[in-house]
């Protein structure tokens, strides 16, 4: 069969459509931002691409991203893009970009613009004024939101350690039911952050019974993946049960060295719940360490009432003698803690707690909270505290999909002082060159569904994450010979290598590997008519 007239064809290339068949010949072609014809295309095309010995896959959607500002500040997201990403979901762990109130908007400017360019605003208020700022400026890729639980619960109760009021729960399930309306995906928490960790499960499930309606998705970073995973994985369950909608875990893993191989029984929760008909599943990256903040390390009561009141509380030797007795089970070993980005202390970068203790003659502790003064308490660390096994384990699992906890940043942006955690340049090639080619954890089809079609069906859109006739034009065209992923540990900011052509609603914005300075993404919304998944 023959077709002529398309503004682009991609010609000669092994097709995987995202469905977990394995590849197969054909040509592509796409007119507007719409594929519309898979077959044998002999009439030439003013844009052709010859995708002999290529990859044509659906475009690669990151399900766990937290670019909510990066994309304010660089919409180039290059971090993103180059890993073959035409679409991110943002919003994860309790944190999003919207809503936003006046509280709120202090609370950030005064504790958040520190990794802002000069200038910014925090000049919205909803989902819908944050989208147009989005759309106004621009942006490479695609962009999906949840509604932070954390960030509702600051804009009504601040950084409050306690119960809201019924006025109270009734003020957030406002604020969730207008995202919600505006098109937010879900919910998210982040229940080892405060605000979120302040919250008992009761509080979560009523708000996520306000997503029934809209089929939307509760995703959770849960209550602890070490030593409490067993029972954090349990109350994940329990919300989705309880309040009868869809379960996303959050970068499912275990840490610390006296969990590892837990993964096979936190696997077997997950399946034994969808068995009772609880719809749960998880994302993951592919990496045996974890990113967080520093502050993370401490107690939930000495976060209550925000950073202004735990920078006072870690000045006070006995609040400090009090942690050193009692320490945070990420505490026990401090040679696995990395120091990555501390503006302030650029010096200790690339160094552990226990590097810098040694060096200082210091105890760890008192280091920690030195460190966290020293920098208004924005300090980011790497964690080396998970086990090879797990990760393979995980990421052979048919419930799995592919998200990076990353932000899309670029090296010579506001973003790429410091060092960062190599998932922000490279999960997707990793785990497409590491675990697919080299080690061979699962095969190159299984890799792709995983990263589009699983996604794009747990978010509920039905134009995107598949090549078919009449989807949307987001395409990744890669060498599956050459691809691999650069960032490392030490040196994070290095763009991967391998992937030839981003197509972003029938855009180029990689072409033969280079940026095309074209802004073609949109801020998709969930719709009602999107397919519904029975419950």
């Amino acid at each position: 069969m023959s077709k002529s007239g398309f503004d682009l064809v991609i010609k000669n290339g092994r097709i995987l459509n995202g469905s977990g068949n394995t590849w197969y010949y054909s040509d592509i072609g796409i007119n507007n931002d719409i594929i519309s014809f898979i077959g044998k295309i002999d009439e030439h095309s003013d844009t052709i691409i010859d995708a002999t010995g290529l990859i044509v896959a659906p475009g690669f959607i990151d399900i766990h991203n937290h670019s909510d500002t990066p994309i304010l500040v660089d919409p180039r997201a290059m971090s993103a893009i180059t890993q073959g990403v035409t679409t991110i979901v943002i919003g994860n762990c309790g944190t999003s970009a919207s809503p936003m109130n006046q509280r709120l908007r202090e609370i950030r400017k005064k504790y958040w613009e520190v990794d802002l360019a000069p200038g910014f605003s925090y000049d919205w208020s909803d989902l819908d004024s944050y989208v147009k700022k989005v759309e106004t400026r621009g942006v490479s890729l695609n962009v999906a939101t949840l509604t932070g639980h954390g960030t509702m619960r600051q804009c009504i109760m601040g950084n409050d350690s306690r119960a809201p009021t019924i006025s109270e729960l009734t003020d957030m399930k406002d604020l969730l039911r207008e995202s919600l309306r505006q098109g937010s995906f879900g919910l998210s928490t982040g229940l080892i952050y405060a605000p979120s960790q302040f919250a008992d499960t009761e509080e979560i499930i009523e708000l996520a019974k306000e997503l029934r309606p809209f089929n939307a998705l509760y995703v959770s970073h849960i209550r602890g993946e070490g030593k409490t995973v067993i029972p954090a994985v349990s109350e994940a369950i329990r919300i989705g049960k309880e309040a009868k909608v869809r379960v996303q875990i959050s970068h499912f893993k275990v840490t610390g060295s006296k969990n590892w191989r837990i993964s096979e029984k936190t696997l077997d929760l997950v399946e034994e719940a969808r068995n009772r008909k609880i719809d749960v599943d998880f994302d993951q990256y592919p990496y045996a360490s974890s990113s967080t903040s520093l502050s993370s390390l401490l107690p939930p009561w000495i976060h209550e009432g925000g950073v202004e009141n735990l920078l006072e509380r870690i000045k006070d030797p006995m609040i400090i003698e009090k942690v050193r007795l009692d320490p945070m089970e990420e505490m026990e070993d401090w040679s696995k803690l990395l120091i990555v980005n501390s503006r302030n202390t650029p010096q200790y970068e690339g160094f552990t707690l226990l590097d810098i203790s040694e060096r200082l003659r210091e105890d760890p502790t008192d280091v920690m909270c030195n460190l966290l003064t020293a920098n208004e308490g924005h300090v980011m660390i790497v964690l080396h505290e998970m086990d090879e096994y797990d990760v393979r384990k995980i990421m052979s699992h048919p419930l799995g999909m592919v998200g990076s906890d990353g932000r899309a940043i670029a090296p010579d942006s506001i973003y790429g002082r410091g060092l960062c955690h190599p998932r922000y340049y490279g999960t997707f090639p990793r785990i497409l060159a590491h675990y697919v080619r080299d080690e061979k954890v699962i095969n190159l089809q299984e890799a792709v569904r995983k990263m589009t079609s699983a996604p794009a069906r747990r978010l509920g859109m039905t134009d995107r994450g598949l090549l078919l006739e009449g989807m949307k034009a987001d395409i990744t065209i890669f060498d599956p010979i050459k691809i691999r992923d650069k960032a490392t540990f030490k040196e994070p900011h290095q763009y991967s290598e391998g992937i030839e052509y981003v197509i972003i609603n029938g855009i180029f914005t990689i072409k033969k590997g280079i940026f095309t300075e074209k802004y073609p993404g949109k801020v998709l919304r969930k719709q009602k008519k999107q397919i519904k998944e029975i419950f």
